[in-house]
């Protein structure tokens, strides 16, 4: 066992960790569940440092693990908010949250988002696509495609 953090690991972390808590956040809806799925990464990440040929994508692969699995589904995100695009977050799905916040937060490309959730580039557009349309609903905010410029609800 290791008495001193490397200083690029060090480094890293302090470079990234504002950043990821904020999406984590996004995706599960509770700081602290955040924070601690951030910390799993990041301790996870530590045991590898050096063998591991792409960081960020081991992180998010391990920080979104949890969103992904059947337990998540049962823990209601955001409760208790007004802030209506936290109103809207909650009303996905956890999957489809982080497909969202992946593609438009992170900006990561779908193959880059399939990789990360171990889902087909396929199944991200297609989560990609509706969960975006879902989160305007609930924001209020018409389809664009909608030529009508009726509600659709």
């Amino acid at each position: 066992m290791r008495d001193t953090v490397d200083p690029e690991f060090a480094a890293y972390v302090d470079a990234r960790q504002g950043r990821w808590l904020r999406a984590a956040y996004l995706v599960y809806g509770e700081l602290e569940r955040a924070e601690e799925q951030l910390l799993h990464a990041f301790t996870r990440l530590s045991l590898r440092w050096g063998k591991v040929d792409d960081p960020d994508a081991f992180v998010l692969s391990h920080l979104y693990d949890a969103a992904m699995s059947r337990w998540s589904r049962s823990v209601k995100a955001f409760e208790d908010e007004e802030d209506p695009v936290k109103i809207a977050l909650a009303a996905l799905a956890p999957k489809d949250r982080a497909v969202l916040v992946l593609l438009h937060l992170e900006e990561l490309t779908e193959f880059e988002v399939a990789e990360v959730l171990s889902m087909s580039s396929s199944a991200v557009h297609t989560a990609g696509m509706s969960s975006l349309s879902r989160f305007r609903l609930e924001l209020g905010t018409p389809d664009w495609r909608d030529v009508t410029g009726r509600d659709p609800r």
